[in-house]
């Protein structure tokens, strides 16, 4: 369901923000272990007041907005230039918000708040009508997820209501990790970014959907999909998570659309380890004889004479950690073509893939 006069291309975002005076985006530095409550009241005020402010989660960056008032909403989707049917996640401090927000809260969401609450985990329930239709995409489900962060908690709690937050990036484009990749991003789009450090997981939260009779697995993230089968038991898997096209209503962000794109074209390619590192070696030959600039992220630590190459190792908290850093180094380098690795999906595993197969242009499998 489409909204009213809300850009759905990142061009459309562009063209507003060439015709209008650009903003002043303040950025301010606060404490990441212990927030400073004067400089969390300033973030708070800017958001009561209806604007936008850029904050860090254990994840990634959110950009924020009173997620009860569809104006303040309306603005993360021009900001972002964002497609107006890709839904947001609501971001709160009390499980109290949540009984706000939602119709019904079942057994299995209990158990999983009671293990993975603050973190990482948003879940998907039947919304109530104090959430508008644009902060949810237009469908009659709601995102919720309690981060643990303690600048966000701080912010939320302030605010005094639920937080709508997507990643605070250009849509399309990797998610920022550090206040500088926002603001890259959206220098003059917003009021505010909150300097709180590099984030700690890298990657955006897991979604679970709660409104269907068998819960499933929308976007794999920091939580696992073996810790959530610990504690539930039987949980489906959604088709594009596996890759394969679907009709359903996307009930999550990073479902529909390409996403955490470099400039660079990312080809990931998957298969035994000697197979992909011949199959790199033969397109490295290839690209570099077109004259383009071949980087490569690789689990292997290979010599390959590229303009870049990222070794990835095997501690998957850190490959989650640094990927969209990773991403936006190829850009500042004017990297071409990376050439990707492809990595096991068991485990956080799962999650990185799913990261960088929406963000490939093209995928091997051999």
């Amino acid at each position: 369901m489409a909204l009213d006069n809300i850009p759905t291309l990142n061009m459309t975002a562009r063209v507003i923000f060439k015709n209008q005076a650009k903003m002043q985006t303040r950025i301010l530095k606060i404490n990441p272990k212990n927030p400073q409550i004067s400089k969390i009241r300033q973030a708070a005020k800017i958001i009561k007041s209806g604007n936008l402010v850029a904050f860090p989660t254990e994840t990634v960056y959110g950009l924020g907005a009173n997620a009860l008032d569809s104006k303040s909403v309306k603005k993360i989707f021009i900001a972002k230039g964002r497609p107006s049917d890709n839904p947001l996640i609501i971001h709160i401090s009390d499980i109290a918000d949540l009984k706000m927000l939602v119709d019904y809260i079942p057994n299995t969401a209990h158990e999983l708040i009671n293990k993975f609450w603050p973190g990482p985990l948003t879940l998907v329930l039947k919304k109530s009508k104090r959430v508008p239709k644009i902060t949810t995409g237009g469908i009659n489900t709601v995102a919720v997820r309690m981060p643990k962060n303690k600048i966000a908690q701080a912010l939320i709690r302030e605010t005094g209501v639920p937080i709508a937050a997507p990643s605070a990036n250009v849509s399309g484009r990797p998610s920022p990790t550090t206040s500088e990749h926002v603001s890259n991003d959206l220098d003059g789009r917003i009021s505010m970014i909150i300097d709180g450090g590099k984030t700690k997981i890298g990657i955006e939260s897991t979604v679970i959907d709660l409104s269907r009779k068998t819960p499933m697995l929308l976007r794999p993230g920091g939580v696992t999909l073996e810790q959530l089968q610990r504690i539930i038991g039987k949980i489906a898997i959604h088709p594009t998570i596996q890759e394969r096209k679907t009709k359903s209503v996307h009930r999550s962000p990073g479902m529909k659309y390409r996403h955490y794109s470099p400039n660079a074209k990312i080809i990931l390619i998957e298969g035994t380890e000697d197979k992909v590192k011949n199959k790199i070696l033969h397109l490295l030959s290839q690209f570099k004889k077109q004259g383009k600039k071949v980087g490569i992220m690789t689990a292997v630590n290979t010599r390959y004479k590229s303009n870049m190459t990222v070794f990835l190792g095997n501690n998957l908290d850190v490959i989650a950690a640094d990927l969209f850093k990773t991403f936006r180094e190829f850009d500042t380098k004017k990297i071409d073509i990376v050439l990707v690795q492809g990595i096991s999906r068991k485990g956080l595993g799962l999650g990185i893939m799913n990261r960088l197969g929406k963000a490939a242009y093209k995928k091997i499998k051999i």
